[in-house]
């Protein structure tokens, strides 16, 4: 029979999703996730298989929190505001916080390209999954299904630029520019 578990396992999977943020796949070792998330190695391997089932889980949560902040502002707000509540939420985290670490999803592609294409592709599919969001929400304005498609991956494209900029840590000031532009843009595309 088996044990049961002996930690919450929905609080060691966020801490292990901020580990991998901060850190990366790589520099994350086995020893950091055990020490970060309190709990033995024959525990661990019984909860997620091994490190790798486990980032992938992360990557999941990851993707389903970023698609839950369009949802959610979706649910408030005409699709335009909403999309740009998306990439505005970034900097809703102060600097110190986690908003200088990027998106682990983007990170991780380049991480792990050229590296490990399984996880990177994995990541790609996460990520695709957050352009779908966009383009339904670009459908709900009322352009059609190809404009929506062009302009999601714009977005897509932007969304990954700043994320990259987070990590090079830009003024926030000329972040919001660049978004400001971005969506003058877009609501020139749309007329």
């Amino acid at each position: 029979m088996a044990r049961p578990l002996e930690f919450d396992r929905t609080l060691a999977v966020q801490k292990a999703l901020m580990l991998f943020w901060s850190r990366g796949y790589q520099a994350t070792s086995l020893s950091d996730l055990t020490n970060d998330l309190q709990i033995s190695r024959s525990s661990f391997y019984a909860a997620f298989g091994d490190k790798r089932g486990l980032f992938l889980e992360c990557l999941d949560q990851f993707a389903a929190r970023s698609i839950a902040i369009l949802a959610e502002a979706r649910a408030r707000q005409a699709p335009l505001e909403a999309l740009r509540a998306f990439f505005d939420h970034g900097f809703a985290m102060s600097v110190e916080d986690r908003s200088a670490w990027g998106c682990l999803l983007v990170n991780t592609v380049l991480e792990m390209a050229d590296v490990d294409e399984d996880i990177c592709d994995y990541a790609r599919r996460r990520l695709s999954e957050v352009e779908d969001a966009f383009h339904l929400c670009l459908k709900d304005t009322g352009c059609g299904p190809e404009k929506a498609a062009e302009l999601s991956s714009f977005l897509m494209l932007v969304n990954e630029g700043l994320r990259v900029s987070n990590r090079r840590a830009l003024p926030e000031a000329i972040q919001r520019q660049q978004i400001d532009t971005t969506f003058r843009l877009l609501v020139t595309a749309l007329a």
